[in-house]
């Protein structure tokens, strides 16, 4: 019996002790976060797998492990021998998590989970799904986390507030605009437990989670007061440590100086049972099940997204300043690291994870760089097939000066987050794969220059990326843009660009000046190869004339498009235009940060076509 299973036991026992029949370990923390601290990695723990994203079930015969197509390979790997089995989701046969739930679980039977990792509107649907069966409920237990002898403590990081030099707007006037958000919505109670939404409510920033700045919190915010609840702990350092500016003053100080009352992180728990004839606006799908459970009758829940949602995704004047600049510093880093991987194929060694961290090392050399804001995709020939692939010490491929190499990543800078993709020509092509880069450059670009009225949501112009590709009868499974923040989670609701609506992922919202969305059609053949271009975008305003208002979108993104797959011919006119201007732009912005050498390869890695 190897270590896995052997937990596997332990945990059966537990659940036989508690008459528990299945019990639901998701890949998430308390808070809905898309990346999660090494304390909250149970299903890592219970089943061995080490991807990103997953959900286990665990029965007392059976334990499954259901992972997307990013994680087939790795999970075949990681989880042979385990006793584990991997449910390919999306595949012919392959039960959902719901289907196997209502088919394993007796009559009368028991359903286990830690309620606080389990956001509300699941709760809620696992509710409704197995009521027939009057199936009960036992979500009060972490169970791993009683086998579980050496895990790490929940993360404490110092907490620090980002200044209004880079915020462009004080937490006070954003405490207001939440509340009058309230007001509007007959609300008397706010709960928000999502962590950048609170990150940018109260202006500060952390490292409790992997590639998003923030801090492990709570926030109630009532009509007349806001209570933040944390480990005191992480309060304690100075407000400002990046800069010389109010030396002597803490986080804490900096909350109480604008009204925020402090209490223990635990205690939201007890706040909440607490509440009574309240109207409590918050939103099911991020506030964990636990807390929503706690609830008392005679409290009106009012289940809407959170307002912070949208104030952040339309950038304020000087966010969109700074994230200008972050760009310029990030297009200089992946800039270096092209022509870097252009010189050195074929004469150093280089592989997925080599290339990757060489490309971070250039970003970390940037000034105001704080961490990557995504996992890096590293992917060589056939492995960029899968467009979230992710390279492992078992997976990792040597780079060869032959075929394309996809690399798509991003920075935190206190200027804001980036996001970025190219497909870098290492050697040879064949034609169908020069064709291919070609129509996904001539996608991106055609997307970028995009004008539409006021009104429009990202189901309106998707078709502007895809027709190039829809033309030829290809496509790419996945959307062709999403939003993202400023200085914290790099995919963020509500703006997105899909071409059919996804209510789960809740991006379809009406297009506004000041939403940055990425812009990124790939093609992707598997066994071969895989191509992505990817510039972030910034709506902002065109004319107004009689119809009403115009938008359209403008590049923040500066960096190198490789020439070497582009097939002019199969380009319009206006398509060459575009990709010589935007080439020229990139030389005109980032020139002056390049070495002599750097700068000799770099004309010409720009020319006109």
């Amino acid at each position: 019996m190897n270590v896995i299973q052997e937990r596997l036991e332990m945990l059966r026992n537990l659940m036989r002790e508690r008459k528990i029949d299945a019990y639901l370990l998701p890949t998430s923390d308390f808070h809905e976060s898309e990346y999660v601290g090494k304390h909250f990695k149970t299903r890592t723990f219970i089943t061995g797998f080490t991807g990103s994203a997953g959900t286990a079930v665990i029965t007392l015969h059976e334990a499954c492990l259901w992972v997307d197509g990013r994680y087939f390979v790795q999970g075949a790997k990681e989880l042979k021998g385990t006793s584990v089995t991997m449910m390919k989701m999306g595949q012919d046969g392959v039960p959902t998590i719901e289907e196997y739930l209502d088919k394993k679980i007796p009559e009368g039977g028991c359903l286990g989970f830690d309620g606080r990792v389990v956001n509300a509107a699941v709760g809620v649907g696992l509710e409704d799904l197995l009521e027939d069966k009057k199936v009960r409920f036992a979500c009060g237990e972490d169970l791993v986390g009683m086998i579980w002898k050496e895990r790490p403590p929940l993360s404490a990081e110092p907490a620090w507030v980002l200044t209004e030099q880079y915020a462009g707007q004080g937490a006070q006037e954003k405490i207001r605009q939440v509340q009058d958000a309230m007001k509007q919505a007959h609300a008397t109670i706010h709960v928000l437990t999502s962590l950048d939404d609170i990150a940018w409510l109260l202006n500060i920033r952390g490292n409790d989670t992997q590639y998003n700045p923030v801090v492990l919190s709570y926030a109630v915010i009532s009509l007349n007061k806001v209570s933040l609840f944390v480990n005191r702990v992480v309060l304690k350092g100075a407000a400002y440590p990046y800069m010389d500016l109010e030396k002597g003053l803490s986080t804490k100080e900096y909350l109480e100086r604008i009204g925020v009352e402090i209490l223990p992180y635990e205690r939201i728990y007890e706040v909440v049972a607490g509440f009574r004839n309240e109207k409590v606006l918050l939103e099911k799908g991020r506030v964990n099940y636990s807390i929503y459970r706690l609830l008392d009758h005679s409290n009106k829940v009012i289940d809407r997204m959170n307002p912070t949602a949208f104030m952040k995704a339309v950038k304020n004047e000087a966010e969109i300043e700074n994230e200008k600049r972050a760009h310029i510093k990030d297009g200089v880093a992946v800039t270096k690291f092209i022509y870097w991987l252009k010189k050195n194929i074929g004469k150093i060694p280089i592989d997925e994870l080599s290339a990757s961290e060489h490309l971070e090392k250039l970003r970390m050399e940037q000034d105001g760089f704080i961490e990557m804001s995504f996992e890096t995709i590293s992917a060589y020939g056939a492995h960029a097939a899968m467009c979230h692939y992710s390279a492992t010490k078992e997976s990792n491929a040597p780079l060869e000066p032959r075929g394309l190499y996809l690399i798509d990543s991003g920075g935190q800078y206190y200027e804001g987050t980036t996001d970025i993709t190219r497909t870098v020509v290492l050697g040879p092509l064949t034609d169908e794969e020069r064709e291919h880069f070609t129509l996904v450059l001539v996608s991106m670009l055609r997307l970028g220059a995009v004008k539409f009225l006021h009104g429009c949501r990202g189901l309106s112009i998707d078709y502007v990326a895809r027709e190039p590709l829809w033309s030829r009868g290809l496509n790419y499974d996945h959307g062709t843009g999403h939003g993202v923040s400023y200085l914290a989670s790099c995919h963020e609701r509500p703006n997105g660009i899909r071409y059919k609506t996804a209510p789960e992922r809740q991006d379809n919202a009406v297009l506004e000046p000041g939403m940055i969305t990425s812009d990124e059609p790939g093609i992707y053949i598997e066994g071969s190869h895989g191509i992505r271009t990817e510039n972030l975008t910034l709506c902002v305003k065109d004319e107004r004339n009689e119809y009403g208002q115009f938008l359209k979108l403008e590049f923040l993104t500066y960096a190198p498009i490789d020439l070497d797959g582009v097939v002019k011919e199969m380009m319009t006119e206006r398509d060459v235009e575009l990709l010589n201007t935007y080439h020229r732009q990139v030389y005109e912005k980032l020139e002056g940060y390049l070495t002599e050498e750097e700068r000799e390869w770099f004309k010409e890695a720009t020319r006109a076509i």
